[in-house]
């Protein structure tokens, strides 16, 4: 029996708990940023039986050239769910107003859980803070935690010292490869940047990627860490 996360009330409100039992194949997903055609790559990839689910750690826009398309992608499929990462926090929030922004675009991004449970998985965007209970995070905080006890990019980055109770899958800090670790996943793999879109298969304890994708946008190497 897995033990259901427990958030303050405020986060509980946005947290959502799945039952594994209720899907064939489940797929954690990474940030898409736009980037539509690869979204498009790796879901035929994936050929999504009726009954299977793919979980995205937020973060389907921005940054690439077709953040509308991901959207009604995302929105068209029941199969695929996703969590509400920073960058649709920015527009929630009012602090980003893109042009493709649509009319329900934003309420839509509103209504995203910031968290989605299963089994032993907890899929947050940025991340936890090793040294503090879950119930004590903010909503800010599980959109972007990085490195909560050292300096952004420089790290250490909150995995490398996280051992659970939950296993942890997220996105927000770019990787060139994916994070793999005991209570730490992580899927980010910068397809925006050229790199790849990343997917988990839950079941079978795996990845699948795409090819590398076009670069949509330039990114420093040193704002792209590689998990060795």
């Amino acid at each position: 029996m897995h033990t259901i996360p427990q958030f303050s009330d405020n986060v509980e409100t946005r947290h959502e708990r799945l039952d594994t039992g209720d899907y064939g194949d489940i797929y954690v997903v990474g940030d898409v940023h736009g980037s539509r055609s690869a979204l498009e790559m790796l879901l035929a990839r994936l050929d999504l039986a009726d009954d299977d689910l793919v979980v995205f750690v937020g973060d389907l826009v921005r940054k690439g050239p077709d953040s509308p398309g991901v959207v009604d992608i995302v929105r068209g499929d029941p199969r695929l769910v996703t969590i509400r990462g920073n960058n649709e926090q920015k527009i929630v929030r009012g602090d980003k107003d893109p042009e493709w922004l649509r009319e329900g675009d934003r309420t839509y991004f509103e209504s995203l859980p910031v968290a989605i449970s299963f089994g032993d998985a907890l899929v947050v965007h940025g991340g936890v803070d090793p040294e503090r209970r879950l119930e004590s995070h903010t909503l800010e905080e599980l959109l972007t935690m990085r490195a909560p006890h050292g300096d952004g990019y420089d790290g250490p980055f909150w995995y490398d010292d996280y051992d659970g109770p939950y296993r942890v899958f997220f996105g927000h800090t770019v990787h060139d490869t994916p994070v793999v670790r005991e209570h730490a996943v992580g899927l980010d793999t910068g397809c925006v940047y050229g790199g790849t879109l990343t997917a988990y298969d839950y079941r079978n304890d795996e990845f699948l990627t795409t090819d590398p994708t076009a670069t949509h946008q330039e990114r420093a190497d040193s704002k792209i860490v590689n998990p060795a």
